[in-house]
């Protein structure tokens, strides 16, 4: 398996929803979206167990000391966190999806799959537009295009980002529908957008020692615990705030390993 596998999936994943999509219309039923949904919600929080075990890891408690992981987990969290919340990167993050649908689409109102604009009102450039966007910014903003990509790049395997591409799959087949061809044309951002940040995590952790690795993996993981419980609409964990938590997670290895 190459590194830029899931990536791969992703965008295989787009085109076959979307071309399932112009195929059935609208026939697919609401409650088979939210049963997928709900099973690959506990699979992204399994997923993220397995990754959050690496704070047991003797290579990573060798270099900071026995109970220092769960810390540094814990501080990357709070630091990344606060960092975020400060920033309102959550907010921020929808707010570049609102503006950037406004710029191609000039069009007002959100779009889920569950709300689809009426495709009989709009030519079949406007439907293009709507489809290409609307779903682009499904698939590319949000934290696990992000987590998965560099997590795949820094050798963790492709599972966050073949989980993804089930989840934008099936909206695929949503928003292709109601929307077209456009949805499908939505594969190339994902491709480029994706394939870039593997890329950024291949040479991030060509850089970093393997107990750097190991913390971000841990803190990752507890934050695609938090995506699982996001699915499964149990709390609404603005995921986005806490992005810095990757970057402050292998500083902490390294300070920790100094001053310990």
């Amino acid at each position: 398996m190459f590194i830029g596998f899931g990536t791969v999936v992703n965008v295989f994943a787009i085109i076959a929803g979307a071309g399932i999509g112009m195929l059935l219309g609208e026939r697919l039923p609401v409650r088979t979206r939210e049963t997928v949904t709900d099973v690959l919600g506990l699979v992204t929080m399994l997923m993220g167990a397995l990754s959050v075990v690496e704070v047991t890891n003797p290579t990573l408690s060798g270099y900071v000391g026995g109970q220092a992981p769960v810390l540094i987990v814990l501080g990357s969290l709070l630091i990344g966190g606060i960092a975020g919340s400060l920033f309102d990167l959550e907010a921020r993050l929808e707010q570049l999806a609102r503006w950037l649908r406004r710029v191609l689409v000039q069009r007002n109102g959100e779009v889920t799959p569950d709300n689809v604009p009426d495709a009989d009102a709009m030519s079949p450039r406007e439907r293009f537009v709507e489809g290409f966007v609307s779903s682009s910014l499904l698939f590319l903003i949000g934290p696990m295009a992000i987590l998965g990509s560099l997590s795949e790049g820094l050798g963790q395997g492709p599972d966050t980002l073949v989980v993804k591409a089930t989840l934008d799959g099936f909206a695929a087949i949503a928003f292709a529908s109601g929307l077209g061809v456009g949805v499908m044309f939505a594969s190339l951002g994902v491709a480029l957008y994706q394939g870039l940040l593997t890329l950024i995590g291949f040479l991030f952790g060509g850089v970093l020692a393997e107990p750097h690795v190991l913390g971000l993996t841990a803190t990752g993981g507890l934050m695609l615990v938090a995506l699982g419980i996001r699915l499964l609409e149990i709390k609404p964990i603005p995921l986005g705030n806490l992005l810095p938590a990757l970057i402050v997670a292998p500083v902490l290895v390294e300070v920790v390993h100094r001053f310990a």
